[in-house]
């Protein structure tokens, strides 16, 4: 951590006594963490709503113990204040850990044991490491084992984070159908296996887009509901050992009364206590996600190839110069970066699912690593929605002679005169069209196979992109 100061208090656990710095909230405990596990990047701090989850089921659990006399209304109030704090968004910074550990949690549940304990202890008027007035395992951590507090912790923090993610993906499929409203008398051409299909609208590519994304909002609310089951009580595998009875429908119904959410008991705590395979359905709900936003941004990659020799049937903000090399090229680096999130998201998907199976009888001491992957998915997906909305999506503009250009001189326009020609006569017209080089339409006014008049009523685009009866019944 950075800044910390040269003057340390002296703290000893199990293994012996170490210094810690006299300017930070943390321990002994969290000192080992730092030791053990320099592995990555990514650090406890940087994910606040996983801190707020820790605080609320300590305050949970304060709450309990009082209620049930085991804690002084001194120590209740102090753990208390201090889990509001944290909960509010002070002393994150004292949240240093590596996010991928050893222990199955213990490091970051104890973490938060002593953040909370020290920063009780000023609130009472005592100095940071007196634990003797409150201490991280008996006070702050009373009833509870890293194998509850930390899985409750997981869900509650990701609950809240997957409702950010569903406001994000929300306004998103906002802007997908916007598009597609704006876009409504746009013909084009539809293809299939990257060949001339028949014609639609560039509005129905759009609100297409729109469509497959917005089913995907109630498969994410229903694998997050499960994160609201939490096993608070369970304390080491389940059993319940070491708390009192009755403390387990007393925390739960706190943690329910201060996140204002469903938070439901699990019916089975031992089963609840080695699972994770909700974190699986979440992590594949992403997947999902991320395999949809990942066709979606080739196809935007395609539409907008070119200018001259691509499709260029529509137009992507510039948003920077796309070569060292190459003058005047612009590329389509938006959905490129969505592409390679999505990716990541698919990769994390599989690390999560490894993770889960390799539990071992009453725990899973993966559940780090795939806490880590899932904040990292969200976070991850949420920027990458943002940025695709904002630099691309709003940006897209039609290039629609383009378009049009493209529909009459296709081949698959011969599918629309299909119910009119019959098939074998709209097959003649295909084959002449790909022999000479001309059009559908040309080749229809040329053979007297329809006036004018007619052909043009046919290929309306009203008449083109919709199911109706042939024009003249």
């Amino acid at each position: 951590m950075k800044n910390e100061s040269k003057k340390t208090r002296t703290e000893c656990d199990l293994l012996g006594c170490v210094e810690v710095p006299d300017n930070v909230l943390y321990g002994v405990q969290t000192m080992r963490g730092l030791e053990n596990f320099a592995i990555s990047k990514f650090r406890l701090c940087e994910y606040p709503r996983f801190i707020e989850g820790l605080a609320i089921v300590k305050l949970g659990a304060a709450i309990a113990n009082h209620a049930m006399g085991l804690l002084s209304d001194e120590l209740f109030g102090a753990i208390s204040q201090a889990c509001r704090e944290i909960m509010a968004g002070r002393f994150h910074e004292f949240f240093p850990v590596d996010m991928i550990q050893g222990g199955a949690g213990t490091t970051t549940n104890m973490n938060a044991n002593e953040v909370i304990a020290n920063r009780a202890l000023e609130i009472m008027g005592h100095a940071r490491g007196e634990y003797q007035y409150c201490s991280p395992n008996d006070h702050v951590n009373c009833s509870q084992s890293t194998n509850d507090t930390y899985p409750s912790a997981i869900h509650l923090g990701l609950y809240a984070t997957h409702l950010e993610l569903r406001r994000h993906l929300e306004a998103l499929i906002a802007a997908f159908a916007r598009k597609g409203d704006e876009f409504a008398r746009v013909l084009k051409m539809g293809r299939t296996q990257l060949q001339d299909a028949v014609p639609m609208t560039l509005g129905q590519t759009f609100h297409g887009f729109a469509s497959v994304l917005r089913g995907e909002v109630d498969n994410l609310d229903h694998a997050a509901q499960e994160f609201l089951s939490i096993n608070m009580g369970a304390t080491a595998i389940g059993t319940g050992i070491c708390a009192e009875p009755g403390y387990a429908e007393r925390c739960t119904a706190a943690i329910r009364e201060i996140t204002g959410w469903d938070v439901t008991l699990a019916e089975d705590l031992v089963g609840a206590t080695s699972d994770t395979v909700c974190m699986v359905g979440y992590s594949s709900a992403m997947k999902r996600i991320a395999s949809k936003m990942n066709k979606i941004c080739n196809d935007l990659r395609l539409l907008s190839s070119g200018p001259r020799c691509g499709l260029n049937e529509i137009n992507l903000p510039p948003r920077q110069p796309g070569s060292s090399i190459m003058p005047g090229k612009v590329n389509p680096v938006i959905p490129e970066v969505v592409n390679q999130v999505a990716f990541r998201v698919i990769g994390n998907d599989l690390t999560v699912t490894i993770a889960s199976e390799a539990g071992q009888l009453e725990l899973n001491v993966m559940e780090p690593i795939i806490v880590h992957c899932l904040f990292e998915s969200i976070e991850m997906l949420i920027n990458a929605m943002n940025t695709l909305r904002e630099k691309c999506i709003a940006g897209i503009t039609a290039n629609e002679e383009v378009c049009r250009r493209m529909v009459f001189n296709s081949i698959g326009l011969v599918t629309a005169l299909n119910p009119y020609l019959g098939y074998e006569t709209s097959s003649m017209l295909a084959k002449e069209a790909l022999k000479t080089g001309k059009g559908i339409y040309d080749l229809v006014l040329e053979h007297k196979l329809m006036s004018e008049e007619e052909l043009h009523k046919v290929l309306q685009p009203e008449n083109m992109v919709h199911p109706r009866k042939k024009i003249g019944e």
